[in-house]
């Protein structure tokens, strides 16, 4: 219930407990610097410089701050309004919680001149008898009477913050679970962007973060990443967005107000339903851009809710409304007729960060994901209403441009939308009796059924002709490209569907394009990309599978794309009498050399010289059937996309517009290359 699962998400969501604790220290103006560091021992520890956590007696329990917090549910700072104004906590149980599911857990607090420690195994408190390097499996003494909050050493007058080292309970989570190094930096590096002037540093010390340089036994310094960003959410609405702009970044913000009863915690120990007021501010950045793609995050109290909520519905809701009225307003000149905007028209193309801050926020379950305030959707939708509206409403030049361009935008969204539908429905495979519409140059099969039909691209004529004769013609189809297709990370959507190429693989696919692509109008269960094994041929397939991943990227989700392997060299192995000779194919130069040490070895003789193919057209049916389509010899490498957003930071470093990132890439990995690779 509180942190979701037992495998790596879960593990991650503790640590998201004990770092959020030390960002509403930051939050709160206490402290610049969080340093979260992973050992090579599986524990981590995150060390602040915020007040410390409380080391006084609390009177009611008897115990010392440090015990309260970290074994008592609802006895957080946040719970009851005590040092917080709002927090991303939601009643004080995250660090309990999190104690509770670690072998061990050790807190070390700077305060009032001292540094204080305790230490805890699985929630209970007392002492581990370390022999050196402290470590979970050392023999632990729990307390008899009275728990003992140890002073350990001197601070200087004025230091003050809380280190927590925790290692995971392994009874408790999977033995594959592990702390995953991209999330956390995904992380921090989004919590510096809403927290301006933080500075968040993550040190990996583990293992597989480094590597021994080879031959010195040198062995690299860790892996430390630093984030620290001044420009707020504007800053990070510009990081996440990677299309070129329509408009500026544009940032709303506005408060409300709002009552609500909840039950306080009163002086005799009872709870008292109280009806308290809350304040919630509201901060929104976001941009459009010329893509068609969405790129929303959504934060309460600096806690990213990745599914929504309240927040997000009434963020969503005023945009449509308000847009929907600005075209309306300006219907003549947009020509827009009987057709009604909807939400994906709205946000295609959109990059938004949206923030609320309201204390006590109401979640769906300790993770997190969802905000539950039902008052914060009319306090979003207010703000958003006002502000935006007051955009439109702006004499300003730059601002009357920037309104025009995007509501031409959105509309272009729409008819392209209404015009994909239609056209979608001409596209549905024909029946014999029914004159088909498809280009002509495909050579398509007979099967109907989908998911044993294959479509080949394939680079050019020639292969198209040997093509022809090494296919199976009931389920194969032949579609043949002239050159290299259009760069469509550079080019906009129109240039795209102007593209006889690009418009002819769309249309044979059948499944549409962009928003309006569904799978399951698809007309062939795989795709396959049969390209010759040179570079051409791999800035083929790249040009290609750049045009999937933009404009059909559930096919690559779903595993229906692959890239053809045809090999490269062909070896006739001659066999004494009337035995016949062998035919063997490898596909690189390494397997070409192990083969010829292995038939030297064994004393035979081959065929000079041995067949080095330069492309496909250069093999005859037979030898194309075998190698590279006949499903009982072939060979295909199904392209996969585990992480979307990564897959289009790569398509966007080597396909884009910004040339600069691309030539310090290539600069930065020559060292990589190895010269004996380049087919020259």
């Amino acid at each position: 219930m509180y942190i979701g699962s037992n495998g790596s998400p879960g593990l991650m969501h503790c640590l998201w407990e004990i770092i959020d604790n030390s960002v509403d220290e930051a939050v709160a103006g206490n402290g610049t610097r969080i340093d979260v560091v992973l050992h090579d021992d599986g524990s981590v520890q995150v060390r602040d410089r915020g007040r410390g956590v409380p080391v006084d007696v609390e009177p009611r329990t008897g115990l010392t701050g440090v015990e309260v917090v970290y074994t008592k549910l609802h006895a957080g700072g946040k719970f009851g309004g005590g040092s917080y104004a709002a927090s991303g906590g939601l009643h004080g149980v995250g660090a309990s919680v999190v104690n509770a599911l670690s072998e061990r857990l050790d807190v070390e607090v700077d305060r009032n001149g001292k540094t204080y420690a305790m230490s805890f195994h699985r929630g209970e408190p007392g002492v581990f008898a370390d022999d050196g390097a402290p470590r979970a499996d050392a023999p632990f003494t729990p307390f008899d009477e009275r728990s003992e909050l140890r002073v350990i050493g001197k601070v200087a007058k004025g230091v003050t913050g809380t280190r927590v080292r925790y290692w995971a309970d392994r009874q408790i989570f999977t033995k594959d679970a592990a702390f995953q190094l991209a999330d956390l930096e995904t992380r921090a590096r989004q919590t510096a962007f809403l927290v301006p002037g933080l500075e968040i540093l993550v040190h990996d010390e583990r293992p597989s973060a480094t590597s021994p340089a080879e031959g010195d036994g040198a062995v690299p310094a860790a892996n430390e990443t630093s984030y620290h960003y001044e420009g707020g959410i504007s800053e990070f609405v510009e990081y996440l967005a990677t299309d070129a702009p329509v408009t500026d970044t544009w940032r709303l913000q506005g408060t409300g107000g709002f009552t609500e009863t909840v039950p306080v915690l009163q002086a005799d120990g009872s709870m008292k339903a109280t009806e308290v007021h809350r304040e919630c501010a509201v901060d929104i950045a976001l941009r459009w851009g010329t893509g068609y793609e969405t790129s929303m995050r959504s934060f309460v109290n600096i806690i990213a809710t990745p599914k929504g909520g309240t927040h997000q519905q009434g963020f969503e809701q005023e945009l449509l409304k308000t847009l929907r009225a600005q075209v309306e307003q300006n219907s003549r000149r947009l020509k827009v007729g009987n057709d009604k905007l909807e939400k994906d028209d709205v946000l295609a193309g959109l990059t938004a960060v949206l923030t609320v801050t309201v204390p006590e926020p109401q979640f769906e379950g300790q993770t997190k994901e969802v905000l539950g305030t039902p008052a914060v959707r009319t306090i979003v939708a207010q703000v958003v209403r006002k502000t935006l509206g007051e955009r439109f409403a702006s004499t300003k030049r730059d601002d009357k441009n920037q309104a025009s361009m995007l509501l031409d935008k959105i509309v272009a969204e729409m008819k392209a939308r209404v015009s994909a539908r239609a056209h979608k429905e001409t596209q549905r495979r024909k029946n014999a009796l029914e004159s088909s519409s498809l280009p002509a140059k495909l050579v398509d099969c007979r099967s109907n059924d989908v998911e044993k039909t294959e479509l080949f691209i394939v680079e050019g004529d020639s292969a198209l002709g040997t093509a022809k004769h090494a296919r199976t013609s009931e389920y194969q189809a032949l579609l043949p490209l002239r050159g290299k297709i259009l760069n469509v990370q550079k080019a906009s959507v129109s240039d795209m569907l102007s593209n006889a190429e690009c418009a002819s693989i769309i249309q044979v696919i059948g499944a549409g394009s962009g928003r309006s692509f569904d799978l399951s109008t698809a007309r062939y269960g795989k795709i396959i990309l049969m390209s010759d094994a040179d570079v051409d041929g791999a800035h083929i397939r790249t040009l290609l599978l750049t045009l999937f991943f933009r404009y059909m990227r559930p096919l690559i989700e779903d595993g229906r794309v692959f890239a053809a392997v045809p090999p490269l060299h062909r070896v006739i192995v001659m066999n004494p009498g009337s035995k016949p000779n062998e035919t063997i194919y490898t596909y690189s130069e390494q397997e070409l050399h192990t083969l010829l040490a292995k038939l030297r070895k064994q004393n035979k003789r081959w065929h000079e010289p041995i067949q080095r193919y330069k492309g496909l057209g250069e093999m005859d049916a037979e030898q194309l059937a075998s190698t590279t389509m006949d499903r009982s010899g072939r060979l295909l490498r199904r392209v996969r996309m585990e992480d979307a957003e990564a897959a289009g930071r790569v398509f966007e470093l080597l396909m884009g517009n910004e040339v600069a990132p691309r030539r310090e890439f290539i600069i930065d990995s020559s060292d990589r290359l190895a010269r004996e690779a380049i087919d020259a």
